[in-house]
């Protein structure tokens, strides 16, 4: 299959498709972290070019729950207008993903406040995920509304470790206590490996 996985610098996703003989590239504004197939550029100037699948991680800081404050009160030396304007920006990006003439796709879809859900009319269903669940010693709720494809299946289920212990503290440093620094984004955002196989591995 032709594969697009749209928003990945990383490769992550791209290698595990290439790994089991599919004609995969990434595409995103920064380069690709390791050689391969890749698009530096916008995406939205490649989805008609007759893909069999898509797997996509569009930005959603100004989509997801979690950032709802912002819109009521912007942070230090930003305004409300710059946050409105940015919410409608990500969300005609989502709608434009979404909507591609793309068979098979599969969307990273954080938990919307209502604000962005007003303007992404008739989202599917998220299917929810954890790291642990495909061999990852990690914490991270990750959704994705997935279009003429079934949910994943987990393929490695861990353990997780109880709240209070050491071990729980590790799973939970992975991503919550990155380094607060310009990288901590993008390594926050980047597919685990575990994820990148089981989606290969079921969806190819």
């Amino acid at each position: 299959m032709r594969v697009l996985v749209a928003c990945e610098c990383s490769g992550t996703v791209r290698e595990a498709f290439r790994a089991r003989g599919h004609d995969a590239i990434s595409c995103d504004i920064q380069d690709t972290d390791i050689p391969g197939p890749h698009i530096k550029g916008d995406v939205l100037e490649v989805l008609n070019d007759e893909w069999d699948m898509m797997i996509a991680h569009p930005p959603c800081t100004r989509l997801a729950n979690s950032g709802v404050r912002w819109l009521h009160n912007p942070p230090k030396g930003r305004t409300l207008e710059e946050m409105w304007e940015e919410l409608e920006e990500g969300c005609k990006f989502y709608s434009a993903i979404r909507n591609a003439n793309i068979p098979k796709k599969c969307i990273e879809n954080p938990i919307m406040h209502k604000y962005a859900k007003e303007r992404i009319p008739n989202l599917g269903p998220r299917q929810i995920v954890q790291p642990w669940w495909f061999g990852e010693e990690a914490f991270k709720a990750t959704g994705f509304e997935l279009i003429n494809l079934p949910k994943l299946k987990p393929t490695n289920k861990l353990v997780p470790p109880a709240k209070g212990t050491e071990e729980h503290v590790i799973w939970t440093r992975r991503i919550h206590n990155l380094p607060n620094n310009k990288m901590r984004a993008k390594l926050r955002s980047k597919t685990f490996q575990g994820i990148a196989d089981a989606m290969a591995a079921q969806w190819g």
